[in-house]
């Protein structure tokens, strides 16, 4: 079944050549006052809001997926838009994207779905915190693959024996999609994304429960309890708030990317 797109248009533009437009101005952007780090990385926290608001975080981080080599991906977001209890693993055998089609990988989400009784509830995949990533993902991986998971209410420890199922493939990689705090103002959201971005930065799940009020919370927290675990090393590549690009500071909406080396 082919997992047709839904915010194409409105998060993104649904145009392959506008796309390629906002992936190079992206890039040349970051690229005129940085040097992409010297890092590998298969594990990556990522915004999913319109791209005009947080695809220049996003980016650096598909950039630093991309020098991994790895294909196949597990994608991670919450729900925004059906509550449900537990965890949705999409049975889709490809994901549409304006760069065309983008394959589910079978061979994993038959693995996850028998091994963690996981199953699809099909309304809760016409989600945009995971489809924002389908055209980064096609764009910078050739030949990638995906497993694309959806959560509502569930524990962080459920999503993290996921994860560590995932990185135990040597050819997986994870990708946790996550906003933080909505509709404050700039003054407010600096001060209380700190928290978050601190607390991924030093993989400290005390302080994430301090403050942090990313709609992705519980995937970043599976993350951060698997991180800890494996031993990963976080890199904050980016934050800024959808003031950056609006320069209006009375709400806004703040966003983060990272990544972990093994």
């Amino acid at each position: 079944m082919k997992r047709e797109m839904s915010v194409a248009g409105s998060f993104y533009p649904a145009r392959a050549v506008e796309l390629e437009r906002y992936f190079e101005h992206f890039s040349t952007s970051y690229d005129e006052d940085n040097t992409l780090p010297d890092i590998k990385s298969r594990v990556v926290i990522v915004p999913h809001a319109g791209y005009i608001y947080s695809g220049y975080s996003a980016n650096i981080a598909y950039r630093i997926l991309q020098k991994s080599g790895i294909k196949k991906f597990l994608l991670i977001g919450p729900s925004h838009r059906v509550g449900f209890e537990g965890i949705s693993l999409g049975d889709f055998t490809s994901y549409e994207t304006p760069f065309g089609s983008l394959s589910g990988s079978l061979e994993l989400a038959k693995e996850l779905s028998e091994t963690f009784s996981l199953s699809c509830r099909r309304d809760a995949h016409f989600e945009h915190s995971t489809e924002v990533q389908f055209p980064f993902i096609k764009h910078y991986i050739e030949g990638a693959s995906i497993v694309e998971l959806v959560y509502s209410f569930t524990e962080p420890s459920n999503v993290s024996k996921i994860i560590d199922f995932a990185l135990k493939h040597n050819d997986v990689g994870v990708i946790i999609s996550t906003d933080l705090s909505h509709f404050h103002t700039q003054e407010k959201a600096l001060r209380v994304d700190s928290v978050c971005v601190e607390a991924i930065e030093k993989i400290d799940i005390k302080k994430l429960h301090s403050g942090c009020e990313a709609c992705g919370i519980i995937g970043v927290e599976a993350l951060l309890l698997s991180a800890k675990e494996r031993g990963l090393t976080p890199y904050i590549l980016d934050y800024r708030t959808s003031a950056d690009a609006t320069a209006d500071e009375s709400s806004v909406v703040g966003y983060v990317s990272a990544c972990f080396e093994e």
